[in-house]
Parts: structure tokens; sequence; C-alpha cells
């Protein structure tokens, strides 16, 4: 299984500068969400070319790196029209580009449970719901023109909450272009910390064949609240999940999450040393 991690892990940089900052450091891809990553190049809507996206490209791979996926991470519900249509624009352009870069995925999450709970108290996940429904069978259809993933990711305060609402989206829109990007400690539930054996079992059997990447970070409870830290910091079973993820997806690729600059070398030792 391939480890990688945020671009932007090391900081928002020139690209250059940003390609040598992560080289030689035990990463065999990068997420790359190019306005948080790249400080040197305009790459706001509009702006990307297959030229641009091959230099890109080609700079990542002289150092060694690979671009896993692009990370567009969307407000897919967002409720003002306009400003849902650009976003959606935003990602459709990803999705023509992303071959460009070298990848085949682009991820985004799905924005707040209660993002219309002001609007309608009663309907507001029903409304939510309705409006992601729309948003991804838009870029479904522009992902299948491209031949590239849709990368989901199902976060438990989002309006794709559980397992069970990941099955549902891609039950709803049977569409091959979109997969599952699954971080199992944004999934996982306050009363499964001690079962999370259980909790991945089921995570498994209900997306698994769909997952295109994964996320890994771990957790500790904080005041009654799980909090996201560092892989190897917490009490997040990774052993047991990535066991599990090696006999799902066989070779996948996991982006590291909650680390820095100087942390990043001793976290990938750490998962290293749990896949062994």
């Amino acid at each position: 299984m391939g480890i990688g991690t945020l671009a932007h892990t090391v900081g928002q940089l020139p690209l250059k500068q940003l390609t040598e900052k992560l080289s030689g450091r035990g990463v065999d891809f990068v997420q790359l969400a190019l306005n948080k990553a790249i400080s040197d190049i305009d790459t706001s809507i509009g702006k990307l070319s297959p030229a641009l996206a091959n230099h890109i490209g080609e700079q990542f791979h002289r150092a060694g790196l690979r671009i896993g996926v692009l990370g567009c991470y969307i407000n897919p519900i967002h409720p003002d029209p306009q400003q849902r249509r650009h976003e959606i624009n935003r990602f459709k352009e990803h999705l023509r580009y992303a071959r460009d870069f070298g990848t085949s995925i682009v991820a985004t999450e799905t924005a707040d449970l209660t993002t219309y709970l002001a609007h309608d108290a009663e309907r507001y996940e029903q409304i939510g719901w309705s409006a992601l429904k729309q948003t991804v069978e838009e870029l479904a259809e522009e992902a299948e023109r491209w031949g590239v993933f849709i990368g989901l990711e199902p976060v438990a305060t989002h309006t794709l909450s559980s397992s069970e609402k990941m099955a549902r989206i891609l039950e709803e829109i049977p569409s091959s272009n979109l997969g599952v990007v699954f971080d199992p400690v944004n999934l996982l539930p306050f009363k499964a910390i001690d079962s999370q054996d259980a909790f991945l079992d089921q995570a498994f059997a209900t997306f698994g064949d769909r997952i295109v990447l994964a996320h890994l970070k771990d957790i500790i409870v904080q005041n009654d609240r799980l909090e996201a830290v560092r892989s190897g910091q917490g009490i997040f079973q990774t052993k047991s999940f990535l066991t599990k993820l090696q006999q799902a997806k066989p070779g996948i690729d996991i982006s590291l999450e909650q680390v820095s600059h100087d942390n990043l070398d001793a976290t990938i030792q750490y998962v290293r040393t749990l896949m062994e």
C-alpha cells in the first residue's frame, strides 16, 4: 500500500520548493489541493490547461512523487445557487484535467449535515440530501466523460454521515465513477470507541468494494468528545484497520492526516512498521 500525505503538509510554497520539501521523506504520493499547496501558480477556476497540469505533475514526478489524488473540497450543497454553481464548475474542471496531472481521482467531502437547519428544522436533512444528490449526479456525468473517479468522503457530521448513507448515495446514483474516500476516524461514532472492529467490519461490508483512497489518522477522547491526532498518538485500532484495508483493497493508497512537516517522517515510519 502506498503512503502519502497532503501536499500542503509542508506548507503553501512555490512548486519547486514544495516538491523539494516532500522529496526523500518516504512519501509515495501526495493528495494535492492546488490552491492550498502551490503559491506561485494561479490555479483558480478557468486557469487550468493540459500543459499546466502536465507541468505540475512532472515536477512531482522528478521529485520521486506521484499525484495520487486531487483534493477539491467543495460545498456541494451550498445554499447560494450561484456559489454552488461556481464550486460545481471548479470540481468539473478538476475532473477534466485529472489525468493530465497523473491521477484518476478527485475528492471532496459533502458539507455540514445542519446546513439547512435554520431554513427548515424538520426537513433540513432531506433538503441537504436532495441538493447533494443533484450535485453528485451532475458531477458523475462529467467524471464518466473523462474516465475518472469522484472520491466522496463520508464524515459523521456531514451530509454523508454514516456508512448507510454512503451506501445509499452509491445506490441512488448508479455510476461506476463514484468511489469512497474512507477515513474511519471521521466516520467513527463516539459509541463505537469500544467496538471499533465491529464498526470497521460493518463499513467494509457496506462499501469496501468502492473504496478508491484511504485516509489515516488517530483519535483521542477530550472532554467527552473525539479529537483527531496523528497516527500512533491515540486509541484508534490502526493495525486492525490496515489489515482489513489490505484484505479489502490490496495495494490501495493511504493518505496520512493530522501530520506536520516536523512529525511527518516519524508518522510514516510508525505506519510502515504496522504494515510489515
